[in-house]
């Protein structure tokens, strides 16, 4: 049971046969498309955004696997805020809503080190401070100590 380990850089929800995948997907027998079109299901939420994917192939049965790496917090905060590039002086660039923030903590979920998600929601608004976004409209630092207080408890359970 060989396994190859394909690893490339796909633009979300918009990957194709033509470099980097196809020409190495091609020596290894695998039906090209379905992993084109599986790759593209799993990162339609990443449209706009460079995603890292690792093909698995079972070179034997022509089986495959995919998984799919996440974009940084910064880019999926930035593409929520509708911006272009952070803040370059401190000063506020964007603005995101609670939900917002929770759609990207869900999203970055798995590669965070916060053990609930009342800490997850806090380490992403971290992120807000390096980014320039404010959070419906108060500061990442404001937000965090609302959050503390237990402002936003029932949301968070």
């Amino acid at each position: 049971m060989a396994k190859e380990t394909i690893d490339a850089l796909v633009d979300g929800g918009n990957a194709s046969a033509g470099p980097p995948l196809g020409p190495a997907l091609g020596p290894t027998g695998v039906n090209i498309g379905k992993v084109i079109a599986a790759i593209n299901e799993k990162t339609a939420d990443y449209k706009g955004m460079k995603v890292p994917v690792k093909v698995i192939i079972d070179t034997d049965k022509k089986d495959f696997e995919i998984k799919i790496g996440s974009p940084p917090a910064s880019s999926l905060l930035k593409k929520e805020a509708g911006i272009e590039t952070g803040t370059k002086d401190g000063s506020p660039v964007g603005d995101i809503t609670f939900e917002q923030l929770l759609k990207v903590t869900s999203m970055k979920r798995d590669a965070l080190l916060a053990k609930d998600l009342k800490a997850a929601v806090k380490e992403i608004a971290g992120t807000c401070v390096s980014t320039g976004l404010t959070i419906d409209g108060v500061s990442p630092k404001q937000f965090i100590a609302e959050v503390n207080a237990g402002k936003f408890d029932d949301q968070l359970k």
